[in-house]
């Protein structure tokens, strides 16, 4: 079986849920993959044969989407790119939220499997914000066209979603507790961050931010560059994290049992609707970092309990289900 796997290269999540996948997909055949974007900042050893600049998502300092960037990023290159993708050699095609292989499917009418996060947007019973946001909405639902589909969120909402999929370091990980806080808040600057951490002398603050090349420590602020392995092992000795509405993140302390303060990028709809997801859980949701920061991080610590994430299906089971599902979509289609 030849498995074409397109991934969205906006962030990393995408990424990291492929190189978990990966393995387990080898057993079914042989996988091609494919990024678009330009702004995933994760290094990886996926075998990525294809690669087009596609749509990328460019965000503003403040956390608001940067929609003359993104219009700038489009490039009247994604038609010809779509054509040149051999996608008819492929027994499966399994697309993360990838516009390119989405248009290349219409173009050339063939069935693809839309997987992931953004995936479980298709259906209306997945927490959304109270503040409707149409143009968000609309690239949430419509942004992957694909006759099936199969979503991950932390809960499993509709039928066809099903639990994050968590890193095998995570799951093999031994949870200690440090007491320091991991903090991934890509939409602000260190110079924002730095005086509401300072303020807590208490606390100990390991903050990943693409703004440093090394390692650099001030007072209680450790400030570490990206990387994956270093921000796993942040989160494995933590006390608790503060992060933005993405989805792996949250989705991965959960399941290390950690607290998690969750602060989402402004005007970015998917994370609105990730964080109202997480209030629903019952974790803690700050709109931004202001003057009260201060006073909900210490209702925070002393408050909040940990909510726990319970995996009822193993990555291995998630794989079985894709492969099920596009083996049925198939006899389907051509029928």
């Amino acid at each position: 079986m030849k498995i074409f796997y397109a991934i969205q290269g906006t962030g990393n999540g995408h990424l990291s849920r492929a190189v978990e996948l990966y393995p387990h997909l080898q057993k079914y055949g042989q996988v091609d993959f494919f990024l678009s974007g330009s702004n995933s900042n994760l290094k990886s050893n996926l075998p990525i044969k294809y690669k087009s600049k596609g749509l990328s998502l460019f965000y503003k300092h403040s956390g608001g989407l940067d929609y003359n960037k993104i219009l700038g990023s489009l490039s009247l290159n994604i038609v010809k790119d779509a054509k040149a993708l051999p996608l008819e050699n492929y027994d499966l095609i399994i697309n993360d939220f990838e516009f390119v292989t989405s248009l290349a499917c219409s173009m050339k009418k063939l069935p693809c499997v839309h997987f992931g996060h953004q995936a479980s947007f298709q259906s209306k019973k997945t927490p959304r914000p109270q503040q409707v946001n149409p143009l968000g909405g609309f690239i949430l639902e419509k942004f992957v066209k694909s006759n099936t589909h199969i979503g991950l969120h932390f809960d499993n909402y509709d039928e066809n979603i099903y639990n994050p999929i968590i890193k095998q370091d995570i799951i093999q990980a031994n949870p200690i507790n440090d007491g320091h806080i991991t903090v991934y808040l890509p939409q602000y600057a260190m110079a924002i961050l730095e005086p509401h951490f300072l303020n807590q002398p208490k606390f100990h603050f390991e903050v990943f931010t693409k703004e440093v090349g090394r390692i650099i420590c001030h007072k209680n602020i450790t400030y570490f560059p990206i990387n994956n392995k270093q921000f796993t092992s942040s989160m494995v000795r933590c006390y608790g994290i503060i992060t933005a509405g993405g989805f792996e993140t949250p989705a991965e302390a959960m399941y290390m049992n950690k607290k998690v303060l969750s602060i989402p990028i402004l005007k970015h709809y998917e994370q609105a609707c990730n964080a109202s997801a997480l209030e629903k859980m019952g974790v803690m949701v700050l709109k931004k970092i202001d003057q009260n920061f201060n006073t909900y991080f210490n209702q925070w610590v002393s408050q909040k309990k940990p909510i726990h994430l319970k995996l009822k299906h193993s990555t291995a089971d998630i794989v079985d289900i894709l492969i099920k599902t596009s083996q049925k979509n198939k006899h389907v289609h051509h029928s």
